[in-house]
């Protein structure tokens, strides 16, 4: 805010530099903004045909004389030539430091209340404040970050998408949006668009020279674990072991953390379980020295889930884990998506522990907090109910929850983590004795690992 010594040196050559046109414009829009005559403005301190010809760009003020009008406004001098009020550049990286820590702590309402503070005031262009230290990306981007937290993919992903095309925006934040969008993506089901955005991201790190952080680590792992999913397994593993030798040449916990993680999914998927499960646990010590409590407890939910892979399960091991990253997810910016699939891991401890019941239980839950935003999770919580009631010996309960658990796979489409749930569905509806679903099931998770009936033909290219 205006103050009364002298003007500072550096704002009194700005004044004398600044178009007589813009700085009146300036002045005007203050003005108008606060409902004040020229009249007002102008008594006692200079008359109103001199304020006139400033406003109208005729004439340029003296700097006792803008000091005066900044005063009678309500405004700074900075923020009338053009300048950010550091004043005001405080306050928006504050409110976007709260907006920050209520993600991290889970209370999106309270960011979301922060974010529009923070936006308003990044919306008065008189303030200048937009182009000072990247405000106006930092907030867009936890925007985006907000949007997801509330299930509100489409608009997450617009935003996203948005702070990627724009070239002014600096390569890190492009990172961390080409980051979250094919996370995004991945999640609910188009892997195609994963890739395809990942992809362009990682194009634009090389020509930046960015591919040394820690983010452009976490961006490949992220594209590699949708190229595995779509089928592309070669493929992924290259990604994914060169990204490992980046992070290792790092140094960096963090990027370390995210390619065993990784690494660790895929032998998983690969059927290697018992290499899958060191790779995690490796990842978790690595991630537990920073202080991503979102990502902490996705990864304890994964170490968890993999130890009821192993033969025989480690169910004390794996509740421990799962527990552990249910109460880690309660005050983090962990989505309901997120949630859902630990909600899964625990209600599949339950079922092996014969504690049906609450198996039952937890799978209600997995659907509530879902809210028909997490497929794949839904679609095995269903195959989980059905197997509950199977092991009751109620088929007809068994048989329309696995039914259920087909739609709700039908409708995303082929990936390789569905191939796998088709499978076991198949096996599934044949022991219920619906043998024309599990046929079908079957012929599902054989084309969403790519494969394809051959069509015989007995005719030969002629020569």
């Amino acid at each position: 805010m205006t103050h009364n010594g002298p003007m500072d040196s550096r704002l009194a050559e700005l004044l004398g530099q600044i178009d007589r046109g813009e700085l009146g414009l300036r002045l005007r829009s203050a003005r108008q903004a606060r409902g004040l005559t020229q009249g007002a403005v102008a008594k006692d301190v200079m008359s109103v045909a001199y304020l006139s010809r400033i406003e109208s760009g005729h004439r340029r003020p003296t700097p006792p004389a803008l000091q005066a009008l900044a005063l009678r406004l309500g405004v700074s001098v900075e923020s009338l030539l053009g300048q950010a009020d550091r004043r005001e550049v405080d306050e928006i990286r504050l409110a976007l430091d709260y907006a920050e820590l209520s993600l991290e702590s889970g209370q999106t309402e309270d960011a979301g209340k922060h974010l529009q503070h923070a936006l308003d005031h990044l919306a008065l262009d008189h303030l200048a404040v937009a182009r000072v230290d990247g405000l106006r990306e930092r907030a867009r981007l936890l925007h985006a970050r907000a949007l997801e937290a509330t299930n509100q993919h489409d608009d997450a992903v617009l935003e996203l998408e948005s702070l990627i095309d724009d070239r002014s925006i600096d390569g890190l934040t492009q990172i961390k949006a080409g980051i979250a969008l094919s996370r995004i993506y991945r999640e609910t089901g188009d892997l195609g668009r994963a890739i395809e955005w990942g992809q362009r991201v990682m194009a634009r790190v090389e020509e930046t020279g960015l591919d040394g952080c820690d983010e452009a680590v976490q961006l490949a792992v992220t594209v590699a674990a949708a190229h595995f999913e779509r089928g592309d397994t070669a493929h992924a593993v290259r990604l994914c072991r060169k990204a490992i030798a980046r992070a290792e040449s790092l140094g960096s916990s963090m990027a370390r953390a995210s390619a065993y993680w990784n690494a660790s999914v895929m032998q998983a998927n690969r059927g290697d379980v018992s290499a899958a499960v060191p790779l995690a646990e490796r990842a978790l010590a690595l991630l537990s020295e920073g202080q991503d409590t979102r990502n902490l407890a996705r990864l304890r939910t994964e170490v968890g889930r993999l130890q009821l892979e192993l033969d025989p399960p480690d169910l004390v091991e794996a509740r421990h884990n799962l527990e552990q990253a249910a109460a880690e997810m309660e005050w983090s910016s962990a989505t309901p998506v997120d949630r859902a699939w630990t909600l899964l891991g625990l209600a599949r401890v339950a079922f092996l522990a014969g504690d049906l019941a609450a198996s039952r239980e937890l799978i209600a839950q997995v659907h509530t907090t879902a809210g028909g935003h997490a497929p794949l999770a839904e679609a095995e919580a269903l195959t989980l109910q059905g197997r509950t009631h199977a092991a009751e010996g109620s088929t007809d309960q068994a048989a329309l929850a696995y039914q259920q658990a087909v739609h709700r796979l039908s409708a995303i489409g082929a990936d390789q983590s569905a191939a796998q749930m088709w499978f076991d569905l198949a096996d599934l509806l044949e022991g219920v004795g619906l043998a024309e679903e599990a046929l079908d099931a079957y012929r599902r998770a054989a084309v969403s690992t790519g494969l394809r009936a051959r069509v015989s033909t007995d005719t030969f290219a002629r020569s």
